[in-house]
């Protein structure tokens, strides 16, 4: 079997890395707009702002933090790198890069879906029909990892799709629990109330996890439960330690089955990440700080992803 070209796992790991990036987005924002009509409207929009790091950004381009401002440039905007438009676009170049590995199914599903976002106008994004928008973003980006599940040769293209899927996902969740806990309450007198349990409803339905949540536990909601189950649970595909443990087994088979050189640092990192996750409980994660311990989880992710850079792929980016 011919050795995969750099360009190629490039391609592969940010290409299933922007999917995954629009898919969240469209999550985060349809919940988010269901909130966004109480009282703390305008900091519940601020706050998808603040998840993604991007204040300075949104503020140099004169956003006003209010909700026709925000659903712009996290959807309409094509000079924001965090957007939907912009994520499908780039998702769309690398599978041109991709044309001799992906099948034809592939690559017009996501033609289709980037030219359709392509053509979004404002009147598209209004509260009348932004849920639809965000549900039929939702629905195209599971189609096209159905397609990948459906097409994709199992080689070592298939691992890197895999990998940069893993640590996108693993990302978005650290996020999402991060803004909720860190961000949207602000008052401890607000912790138990209709709004903080509403709030934490979104976040499980941001990482579309209510229903699996509901079936560990059936009655009752507390942030240690929800963020236990978004952190630990290995048998939610979004949970941090879910996607650690499959990062584990792709990084191992691209060592021990294609037998690639390179990777320890990568490898290294991911162990540290596992073996701390092992040895965490979310009692003491909360006790010692969550945002302390999300925003070094991030870090790492993101570390992770430029060992990986280094060692296999083209070029970095993010």
């Amino acid at each position: 079997m011919l050795p995969l070209l750099a360009r190629y796992a490039d391609a592969i790991f940010w290409m299933a890395r922007y999917i995954e990036r629009a898919e969240n987005l469209a999550r985060i924002l349809d919940v988010n707009e269901t909130f966004a009509r109480d009282e703390h409207g305008g900091r519940n929009w601020l706050s998808v702002i603040q998840l993604n790091a991007d204040v300075e950004r949104f503020e140099a381009a004169g956003g006003r933090g209010d909700a026709e401002s925000v659903l712009s440039f996290y959807i309409l905007d094509r000079g924001n790198p965090t957007s939907i438009l912009w994520a499908l676009r780039a998702a769309r170049e690398n599978a041109r890069t991709l044309r001799p590995l992906i099948s034809t199914e592939l690559w017009a599903h996501i033609n289709t879906l980037h030219n359709a976002v392509q053509v979004l106008g404002p009147g598209d994004i209004a509260p009348p029909k932004l849920s639809r928008l965000c549900s039929w973003i939702k629905n195209s980006c599971q189609a096209h990892t159905g397609i990948v599940e459906g097409t994709f040769y199992r080689d070592q293209s298939w691992i890197f799709y895999q990998i940069g899927r893993q640590i996108e996902r693993a990302d978005q969740t650290t996020r999402l629990l991060d803004i909720k806990y860190h961000i949207l309450l602000p008052s401890i007198a607000d912790v138990g109330s209709a709004l903080d349990i509403s709030q934490w409803n979104a976040v499980l339905r941001s990482a579309a996890g209510y229903h699996a949540f509901r079936r560990v536990h059936p009655r009752g909601l507390s942030p240690a439960t929800v963020a236990d189950f978004l952190l630990f649970n290995h048998g939610f595909p979004r949970s941090v330690a879910a996607c650690v443990r499959e990062l584990g087994v792709q990084l191992t088979d691209l060592k021990l089955k294609y037998m690639l050189s390179g990777g320890s640092e990568a490898m290294e990192r991911l162990d540290e990440i596992q073996a701390v996750l092992l040895s965490r409980s979310v009692d003491t994660v909360i006790s010692s700080g969550l945002h302390e311990f999300l925003d070094w989880t991030q870090r790492q992710l993101a570390a992770l992803s430029d060992d990986l850079s280094r060692a296999y792929l083209s070029r970095e980016r993010g």
